[in-house]
């Protein structure tokens, strides 16, 4: 590909397409582009910033600010919601792949992704965004497997989602909604709590954990400090769902309705 840009959320899987970019193509080849905005976490851009610099990127590492929420269409949160968001990603990346005579934009989309619902994958193959890891055939298994021999340290961090994904579909995307999710998540995640996610359902917030970790959530001294974490956040009630952390819960409504 001789010179790429890579679409860098600082999950796994754009993370071990970065790191090999750079190793096969050299640092001053590969640009990383991580997309800003109020659906994504502030302890997520500050570590993929310290990512890059980690893997000796140089400073080829852009940070751009994307307006997903201006757009009524993204706001309204349909099922197509996603494509909307990665539609003005890779419309950004286009231009400044143009703009430097870069001919790939890549992404970290895998093997493992192909079994869900995502509809950014149709905003990729507009835009002819490649993914490696899909042409690999690596699945998340493998792409971890392959990222922990490679040395890098986020090759066992939970998976990452947009916080819009927490807002059940047809229920308005909002600056607060998605303020109020991020606070609720980074609380639990400073008690312990590995993967997770707070599904955001008015004033409810539905607490999605591993099995495994139930019993700790489930203390007393942790319900109470949780619940009045919550509480101050602005949610009324706390429910643990007892299915557990699924991936993509919020389109099981779209696979009952099929």
């Amino acid at each position: 590909m001789k010179r790429v840009v890579v679409a860098f959320s600082g999950g796994v899987d754009s993370a071990l397409v970065l790191k090999v970019a750079v190793d096969v193509l050299g640092s001053d080849r590969v640009l990383a582009v991580t997309a800003d905005s109020e659906s994504y976490p502030r302890e997520e851009l500050q570590a993929a910033v310290k990512f890059t610099d980690e893997i000796g990127l140089n400073g080829n590492h852009l940070v751009i600010r994307t307006e997903e929420l201006e757009n009524p269409n993204y706001a309204a949160n349909a099922p197509s919601r996603c494509f909307f968001c990665k539609d003005e990603l890779y419309t950004q990346l286009k231009r400044i792949s143009e703009e430097k005579g870069i001919k790939h934009i890549l992404d970290g989309c895998n093997v493992s992704d192909q079994g869900d619902f995502r509809p950014g994958r149709e905003a990729a193959k507009k835009h002819g965004v490649r993914s490696p890891l899909i042409e690999a055939g690596l699945n998340k298994e493998k792409i971890r497997e392959i990222s922990r021999n490679l040395g890098l340290k986020v090759w066992d961090k939970p998976a990452l989602a947009c916080l819009s994904s927490r807002i059940p579909y047809g229920q308005e995307v909002t600056k607060e909604k998605l303020s109020k999710i991020e606070q609720a998540e980074s609380y639990l995640r400073s008690l312990g709590f590995s993967q997770l996610r707070v599904r955001h359902h008015e004033n409810i917030a539905r607490v999605e954990l591993e099995p495994t970790e139930f019993p700790k959530f489930l203390e007393a001294e942790i319900r109470e400090k949780v619940y009045k974490k919550f509480r101050e956040i602005g949610y009324l009630y706390v429910t643990l769902d007892l299915q557990g952390y699924r991936s993509g819960s919020m389109n099981e409504v779209l696979r009952k309705k099929e």
